[in-house]
Protein backbone atom coordinates (compact mmCIF):
# COMPACT_ATOMS: atom_id res chain seq x y z
CA UNK A 1 0.00 0.00 0.00
CA UNK A 2 2.77 2.41 0.95
CA UNK A 3 4.57 1.79 -2.33
CA UNK A 4 1.40 2.34 -4.35
CA UNK A 5 0.70 5.65 -2.62
CA UNK A 6 4.28 6.82 -2.99
CA UNK A 7 4.41 5.96 -6.70
CA UNK A 8 1.11 7.75 -7.37
CA UNK A 9 2.08 10.87 -5.43
CA UNK A 10 5.53 11.03 -7.01
CA UNK A 11 4.20 10.68 -10.56
CA UNK A 12 1.38 13.14 -9.92
CA UNK A 13 3.69 15.76 -8.40
CA UNK A 14 6.18 15.41 -11.27
CA UNK A 15 3.44 16.32 -13.74
CA UNK A 16 2.21 19.40 -11.89
CA UNK A 17 5.62 20.61 -10.77
CA UNK A 18 7.17 20.97 -7.34
CA UNK A 19 6.64 24.74 -7.05
CA UNK A 20 3.13 24.63 -5.59
CA UNK A 21 2.44 27.23 -2.92
CA UNK A 22 1.97 25.49 0.40
CA UNK A 23 -0.72 27.99 1.36
CA UNK A 24 -3.09 26.77 -1.36
CA UNK A 25 -2.69 23.06 -0.77
CA UNK A 26 -5.97 22.62 1.08
CA UNK A 27 -7.27 19.99 -1.34
CA UNK A 28 -5.07 17.61 -3.33
CA UNK A 29 -6.69 15.35 -5.93
CA UNK A 30 -3.79 13.05 -6.67
CA UNK A 31 -4.73 10.79 -9.56
CA UNK A 32 -2.78 9.40 -12.48
CA UNK A 33 -5.36 9.11 -15.26
CA UNK A 34 -3.49 6.58 -17.38
CA UNK A 35 -3.24 4.20 -14.41
CA UNK A 36 -7.03 4.00 -13.99
CA UNK A 37 -8.80 1.47 -16.19
CA UNK A 38 -12.42 2.58 -16.30
CA UNK A 39 -15.07 -0.01 -16.93
CA UNK A 40 -16.58 -0.14 -20.40
CA UNK A 41 -20.41 -0.05 -20.02
CA UNK A 42 -20.69 -2.74 -22.69
CA UNK A 43 -18.62 -5.10 -20.55
CA UNK A 44 -20.33 -4.29 -17.27
CA UNK A 45 -22.46 -7.43 -17.02
CA UNK A 46 -19.38 -9.61 -17.49
CA UNK A 47 -17.52 -8.06 -14.58
CA UNK A 48 -17.73 -8.29 -10.81
CA UNK A 49 -16.44 -5.39 -8.73
CA UNK A 50 -15.59 -5.95 -5.08
CA UNK A 51 -14.07 -3.61 -2.55
CA UNK A 52 -12.88 -3.65 1.03
CA UNK A 53 -13.03 -0.43 2.98
CA UNK A 54 -10.70 0.30 5.88
CA UNK A 55 -12.06 3.15 8.01
CA UNK A 56 -9.63 4.92 10.32
CA UNK A 57 -11.30 6.26 13.45
CA UNK A 58 -14.97 7.01 14.00
CA UNK A 59 -16.28 8.40 10.74
CA UNK A 60 -19.22 6.52 9.26
CA UNK A 61 -19.64 9.08 6.46
CA UNK A 62 -16.40 7.72 5.01
CA UNK A 63 -18.41 4.85 3.58
CA UNK A 64 -20.67 7.14 1.59
CA UNK A 65 -17.72 9.27 0.49
CA UNK A 66 -15.78 6.24 -0.71
CA UNK A 67 -18.62 4.89 -2.83
CA UNK A 68 -20.26 8.09 -4.08
CA UNK A 69 -17.24 10.30 -4.59
CA UNK A 70 -14.52 7.84 -5.45
CA UNK A 71 -15.48 4.34 -6.57
CA UNK A 72 -18.35 5.24 -8.88
CA UNK A 73 -16.44 8.08 -10.50
CA UNK A 74 -13.06 6.43 -10.92
CA UNK A 75 -14.43 3.08 -12.06
CA UNK A 76 -17.08 4.67 -14.30
CA UNK A 77 -19.92 2.78 -12.60
CA UNK A 78 -22.23 5.61 -11.52
CA UNK A 79 -25.85 4.39 -11.54
CA UNK A 80 -24.82 0.89 -12.59
CA UNK A 81 -22.85 0.12 -9.45
CA UNK A 82 -25.31 -2.55 -8.39
CA UNK A 83 -22.70 -5.31 -8.44
CA UNK A 84 -20.29 -3.82 -5.95
CA UNK A 85 -19.91 -5.65 -2.67
CA UNK A 86 -18.13 -3.87 0.13
CA UNK A 87 -16.63 -5.54 3.16
CA UNK A 88 -16.01 -3.12 5.97
CA UNK A 89 -13.23 -3.39 8.51
CA UNK A 90 -13.12 -0.72 11.19
CA UNK A 91 -9.66 -0.13 12.55
CA UNK A 92 -9.83 0.41 16.29
CA UNK A 93 -6.81 0.14 18.50
CA UNK A 94 -7.16 -1.06 22.07
CA UNK A 95 -10.96 -1.11 21.97
CA UNK A 96 -13.40 -3.97 21.46
CA UNK A 97 -16.02 -3.56 18.79
CA UNK A 98 -19.66 -3.53 19.81
CA UNK A 99 -22.99 -3.52 18.02
CA UNK A 100 -23.55 0.10 19.06
CA UNK A 101 -20.29 1.10 17.43
CA UNK A 102 -21.06 -0.81 14.23
CA UNK A 103 -24.61 0.46 13.78
CA UNK A 104 -23.94 3.86 12.16
CA UNK A 105 -21.48 2.26 9.73
CA UNK A 106 -23.92 -0.47 8.83
CA UNK A 107 -26.75 2.02 8.32
CA UNK A 108 -24.61 3.86 5.77
CA UNK A 109 -24.01 0.58 3.96
CA UNK A 110 -27.72 -0.28 4.06
CA UNK A 111 -28.59 3.07 2.51
CA UNK A 112 -26.22 2.34 -0.36
CA UNK A 113 -27.86 -1.05 -0.92
CA UNK A 114 -31.35 0.46 -0.80
CA UNK A 115 -30.28 3.13 -3.29
CA UNK A 116 -28.90 0.39 -5.55
CA UNK A 117 -25.36 1.71 -5.36
CA UNK A 118 -24.09 -1.66 -4.12
CA UNK A 119 -25.61 -5.11 -4.13
CA UNK A 120 -24.07 -6.91 -1.16
CA UNK A 121 -22.37 -5.91 2.08
CA UNK A 122 -20.24 -7.88 4.46
CA UNK A 123 -18.13 -7.69 7.58
CA UNK A 124 -14.59 -8.45 8.60
CA UNK A 125 -13.23 -10.07 11.76
CA UNK A 126 -16.52 -10.38 13.64
CA UNK A 127 -16.84 -13.30 16.02
CA UNK A 128 -20.01 -15.34 16.25
CA UNK A 129 -21.56 -13.25 19.03
CA UNK A 130 -21.13 -9.89 17.31
CA UNK A 131 -22.05 -11.25 13.88
CA UNK A 132 -25.26 -12.68 15.32
CA UNK A 133 -26.11 -9.40 17.04
CA UNK A 134 -25.56 -7.48 13.81
CA UNK A 135 -27.55 -10.01 11.77
CA UNK A 136 -30.55 -9.88 14.06
CA UNK A 137 -30.53 -6.06 14.19
CA UNK A 138 -29.79 -5.25 10.55
CA UNK A 139 -32.40 -4.65 7.87
CA UNK A 140 -29.92 -5.63 5.15
CA UNK A 141 -28.19 -8.78 6.35
CA UNK A 142 -24.44 -9.34 5.95
CA UNK A 143 -23.73 -11.71 3.08
CA UNK A 144 -20.18 -12.52 4.15
CA UNK A 145 -17.72 -12.30 7.01
CA UNK A 146 -13.95 -12.33 6.61
CA UNK A 147 -11.75 -14.12 9.13
CA UNK A 148 -8.08 -13.24 9.53
CA UNK A 149 -5.78 -16.19 8.90
CA UNK A 150 -3.40 -14.83 11.53
CA UNK A 151 -6.04 -15.23 14.25
CA UNK A 152 -7.00 -18.82 13.48
CA UNK A 153 -6.01 -21.62 11.15
CA UNK A 154 -9.41 -23.31 11.53
CA UNK A 155 -12.75 -21.54 11.43
CA UNK A 156 -14.39 -21.41 14.89
CA UNK A 157 -17.13 -24.09 15.01
CA UNK A 158 -19.76 -21.73 16.45
CA UNK A 159 -19.08 -19.14 13.73
CA UNK A 160 -19.19 -21.81 11.02
CA UNK A 161 -22.51 -23.20 12.29
CA UNK A 162 -24.11 -19.75 12.49
CA UNK A 163 -22.89 -18.76 9.03
CA UNK A 164 -24.21 -21.99 7.53
CA UNK A 165 -27.60 -21.57 9.20
CA UNK A 166 -28.10 -18.04 7.84
CA UNK A 167 -26.31 -18.45 4.51
CA UNK A 168 -23.40 -16.14 5.33
CA UNK A 169 -20.25 -16.82 3.32
CA UNK A 170 -17.10 -17.15 5.40
CA UNK A 171 -13.97 -15.86 3.70
CA UNK A 172 -10.36 -15.54 4.81
CA UNK A 173 -7.91 -12.64 4.60
CA UNK A 174 -4.41 -11.81 5.78
CA UNK A 175 -4.60 -8.03 6.04
CA UNK A 176 -2.54 -6.57 8.89
CA UNK A 177 -4.30 -4.84 11.74
CA UNK A 178 -2.78 -1.53 10.71
CA UNK A 179 -2.75 -1.31 6.93
CA UNK A 180 -1.40 2.24 6.77
CA UNK A 181 -0.50 4.20 9.89
CA UNK A 182 -0.66 7.98 10.12
CA UNK A 183 3.10 8.37 10.49
CA UNK A 184 3.82 6.21 7.44
CA UNK A 185 1.38 8.18 5.28
CA UNK A 186 2.87 11.49 6.38
CA UNK A 187 6.36 10.22 5.62
CA UNK A 188 5.32 9.21 2.10
CA UNK A 189 3.61 12.54 1.55
CA UNK A 190 6.67 14.46 2.68
CA UNK A 191 8.97 12.44 0.42
CA UNK A 192 6.71 12.73 -2.62
CA UNK A 193 5.35 16.29 -2.60
CA UNK A 194 7.14 19.33 -1.29
CA UNK A 195 5.41 22.17 0.56
CA UNK A 196 2.51 20.05 1.80
CA UNK A 197 3.04 20.35 5.57
CA UNK A 198 2.78 16.58 5.70
CA UNK A 199 2.41 16.47 9.50
CA UNK A 200 -1.01 18.14 9.15
CA UNK A 201 -2.49 15.44 6.91
CA UNK A 202 -4.41 12.52 8.46
CA UNK A 203 -5.69 9.49 6.49
CA UNK A 204 -9.46 9.00 6.77
CA UNK A 205 -10.06 5.83 4.82
CA UNK A 206 -8.45 3.42 2.41
CA UNK A 207 -10.34 1.32 -0.11
CA UNK A 208 -8.96 -1.66 -2.01
CA UNK A 209 -10.90 -2.70 -5.09
CA UNK A 210 -10.69 -5.40 -7.74
CA UNK A 211 -12.49 -5.94 -11.04
CA UNK A 212 -12.92 -9.60 -11.96
CA UNK A 213 -14.02 -11.19 -15.24
CA UNK A 214 -16.76 -13.49 -13.95
CA UNK A 215 -16.67 -16.10 -16.73
CA UNK A 216 -12.91 -16.59 -16.50
CA UNK A 217 -12.25 -15.84 -12.83
CA UNK A 218 -9.32 -13.53 -13.58
CA UNK A 219 -8.55 -10.10 -12.19
CA UNK A 220 -8.92 -7.42 -14.86
CA UNK A 221 -7.72 -4.57 -12.68
CA UNK A 222 -7.15 -3.69 -9.04
CA UNK A 223 -5.97 -0.78 -6.99
CA UNK A 224 -6.30 1.44 -3.94
CA UNK A 225 -8.21 4.66 -3.34
CA UNK A 226 -7.71 6.73 -0.21
CA UNK A 227 -8.75 10.03 1.32
CA UNK A 228 -6.93 12.18 3.86
CA UNK A 229 -7.85 15.40 5.63
CA UNK A 230 -5.61 18.33 6.43
CA UNK A 231 -5.86 19.62 9.99
CA UNK A 232 -4.36 23.05 9.51
CA UNK A 233 -3.17 24.81 12.63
Amino acid sequence: VRDCIQKTLTEWSSKIGQDLNQEILEVLECTVAQAIEKINPEERDELKVSAKLFVVGSNSSSIRDAVDLEVCLLLNLKSRAAYISISQEILQYGTSLSLEYLQPYWQELENLVQNKKIVAIGTSDLDKTLLEQLYLWAQVKPSSNQVNLASCCVMPPDLTAFAKQFDIQLLTHNDPKELLCEASFQEVLQESIQNTKAHEWIPLWLLRYSVIVKSRGIIKSKGYIMQARRNAS
